[in-house]
């Protein structure tokens, strides 16, 4: 396939050649025109010269002086030539340039119409005559009608189109190579910023550079930074899950240690199954966290912005139902415009997490707000914020409920592991967790992404 410069060369060369090709044949056919036209005044001047030099003599017969004012007429060969006939066809004078040229078949014309005739065989005429019938009065006798002919060889008109012609394309085509060269460098100045952005990736694929850098023109400047993020989600995707996998592989060396040593020192079964529980349970929480983190997608590049409240309501509807024993009053305040940019599975996990906890707790009301405002590095910030009526989050188990594991009471079920995912999802997001004391009386849970 070829390249973008060879085909907006190709395309310019072809559009090109058509524009100066039919501006050439319109000025070829302009200037033909012209010359033809003033071929016609330069007859029609020269006839009226011999009808000012014409007169009748002393017999009443039309005659010409021997010498006319136009050299050419008196020069044999000069291709201008003029004659006179009367009524009858017969000729009454001839001009010397006229001498051995016949004017043979010319009929004679309505008395003051100029007639126009080419002359010569096949499609090229040759010459070109000016025909033109006066009545000549006089007081002896009766008006006489006389033609009058003026002639001229189209030999020179001819050089003088072919002249131009061959002037008119040269110059035509020498100003179609100056425009293709000025195009191909106007082209290859246009397309550099695509050559940097190619140079830029084969860098990226040689491992010289991590992302492409450098200022693109406007057009091209969003592109760039979509490459750019995609890139970075990409790295940082892949970064996650080894870290997961490392993190996951660390996790469990304790559990399995545990259990590794109750069996070799041969515990008895009671207690070896009590640590069992304990330990199985502990990994159960250290894979479910792992995989929670490891699911997360994270800001993409190019995401579209996914409305909030189908989703909210989604997943509250599947809560009601866990929850059935409750009766739980659940006031939903998000606006249908309220947008989230990310991953739909992302949105679900928050909301899951951060509305659980609040369903576990609440004792007969929960509260649900989201609002988009200006902010952030997308544009558009996000803020979810979920309250109950149930006792709430004491100040100084805050910061213990955000680590994994770590619930406020133990004695509610559950593997503590909600907000601490939402803590992961905020840090992913490059948001904020904030917990504080809802007017309700519970907690307030509150992500900003």
């Amino acid at each position: 396939m070829r390249s973008l410069r060879a085909r907006l060369l190709l395309v310019s060369a072809v559009v090109l050649a058509g524009f100066l090709g039919l501006t050439g044949l319109a000025l070829d056919r302009a200037f033909s025109s012209s010359a033809e036209s003033a071929l016609r005044e330069r007859l029609q001047g020269h006839l009226y010269a011999l009808l000012a030099a014409a007169d009748l003599n002393d017999r009443q017969q039309l005659e010409l002086p021997i010498e006319l004012p136009e050299p050419r007429f008196n020069l044999i060969g000069s291709g201008l030539m003029a004659e006179v006939r009367d009524a009858s066809g017969a000729t009454v004078w001839r001009s010397r340039s006229a001498i051995g040229t016949e004017f043979a078949g010319v009929a004679a014309n309505v008395p003051g119409e100029r007639v126009y005739t080419p002359l010569g065989g096949g499609t090229s005429p040759t010459r070109l005559m000016l025909s033109f019938a006066t009545r000549w009065e006089s007081n002896a006798r009766p008006a006489q009608v006389y033609v009058f002919h003026v002639i001229e060889r189209l030999d020179e008109l001819q050089a003088q189109i072919r002249q131009f012609r061959r002037g008119l394309f040269g110059w035509l085509a020498a100003a179609t190579v100056l425009l293709l060269v000025m195009q191909a460098l106007i082209l290859r100045w246009g397309l550099a910023p695509l050559r940097r952005v190619a140079q830029d990736l084969s860098d990226m694929e040689a491992g010289r550079a991590r992302t492409l850098s450098g200022h693109y023109p406007a057009e091209l400047q969003p592109l760039v930074d979509n490459l750019n993020a995609l890139l970075t989600n990409t790295r940082a995707h892949l970064q996650r899950y080894r870290d997961t996998l490392g993190n996951l592989a660390h996790s469990l060396k304790t559990p399995l240690a545990v259990l590794r040593g109750s069996v070799e020192v041969k515990t008895p079964v009671e207690e070896l199954r009590t640590v069992a529980q304990e330990q199985l349970q502990n990994m159960n929480e250290i894979i479910e966290y792992q995989l929670q983190r490891a699911a997360a997608a994270g800001r993409t590049a190019l995401s579209t912005p996914l409305p909030v409240d189908p989703v909210a309501r989604k997943v509250i509807a599947a809560l009601k139902k866990v929850y059935a024993g409750k009766f739980l009053n659940v006031d939903i305040m998000i606006a249908p415009d309220v947008k989230f940019r990310g991953d739909e599975g992302d949105l679900v996990e928050i909301l899951g997490n951060i509305l659980d906890n609040a369903f576990k707790w609440a004792r007969s009301r929960v509260r649900v707000q989201a609002q988009n405002e200006t902010g952030g590095p997308s544009g558009l910030q996000f803020t979810l914020r979920v309250e109950d009526d149930g006792p709430g989050i004491p100040d100084d188990q805050v910061e213990r409920v955000r680590a994994r594991g770590a619930r406020a009471d133990a004695a509610t079920p559950g593997h503590g592991l909600g907000l601490a995912v939402v803590q992961e999802f905020a840090d992913l997001y490059d948001g904020e967790l904030v917990i504080s004391r809802s007017s309700l009386g519970g907690a307030a849970v509150e992500v900003r992404l």
